[in-house]
């Protein structure tokens, strides 16, 4: 009886609490007991593609291949719910716009010009879209010239990592932690608020994402409840860093 309390109390918790500014809600229409008991979290979800040009890729793998860091309830949601209802809002935002003919990347360097509704639901489109490419059960390394560049710019990977971290601790409410190259090569660490990214004309330290963390609740509730740290910790172990490297070298050129 306890336990069903405690799953009903985290459940409506994560159904009421994680709305974007504005009111819009993230697209949970299930309750979250039911989701657990109806799911596969084996399978591994196929790309959606409700306007050509923008898509919302596969993940690459199962919704459980990230436990024990994320659990594959937590993915499933996050996924399934969170991210497609904002793609969703976002495609029916821009139909029958000039926007359908725009890379995602540039209404995002543009963003200031275009109503809330597009900046709130593309913000977390491309945000969610980014931070499930870095992720992957198999991490992998650096590269070396990644791996110096941080070495240059933090003094070590552990000092990169520390402060990577301290930023994600610290970002108050809901947001992202990022890396990011600066207009002159050099790597720095950031927080954003809500749908706001490095890449958007009114992000407070602009530059080209590599590296986020979702420090939503969504994306931790349900398993860390309020332990963030926890949280953060554990996304070290599930870091894609074969994408992180491609975007540095892409970055660089």
């Amino acid at each position: 009886m306890k336990n069903t309390f405690v799953l009903l109390a985290v459940s409506a918790f994560i159904m009421t609490a994680c709305y974007p500014p504005g009111g819009e809600k993230e697209g949970l229409e299930e309750p979250i007991a039911e989701i657990q008991e109806q799911t596969d979290y084996s399978a591994v979800p196929e790309k959606t593609v409700l306007l050509e040009g923008f898509e919302l890729p596969s993940l690459g793998y199962s919704y459980n291949a990230l436990e024990p860091s994320i659990d594959a309830r937590t993915v499933y949601i996050h996924y399934e719910k969170h991210t497609k209802g904002y793609y969703n809002r976002f495609i029916n935002a821009i139909k029958e716009t000039n926007l359908e003919e725009m890379p995602l990347e540039e209404i995002m360097r543009n963003i200031s010009r275009y109503d809330a509704g597009i900046r709130r639901n593309g913000g977390q489109y491309y945000n969610h879209k980014f931070y499930w490419e870095n992720l992957s059960p198999e991490s992998g390394e650096p590269s070396p010239a990644l791996l110096a560049a941080i070495e240059k710019e933090f003094g070590s990977m552990e000092e990169f990592k520390k402060e990577f971290n301290d930023v994600a601790r610290s970002r108050f409410a809901s947001g992202w932690a990022w890396l990011t190259m600066g207009e002159d090569g050099s790597l720095f660490v950031s927080h954003t608020a809500n749908e706001v990214n490095p890449l958007m004309d009114i992000a407070e330290y602009p530059g080209t994402p590599l590296l986020t963390i979702d420090v939503w609740e969504h994306a931790y509730y349900l398993k860390y409840q309020n332990k963030r740290p926890d949280y953060i910790t554990a996304f070290w172990d599930v870091i894609n860093w074969n994408a992180v490297n491609k975007r540095y070298t892409e970055a660089m050129e």
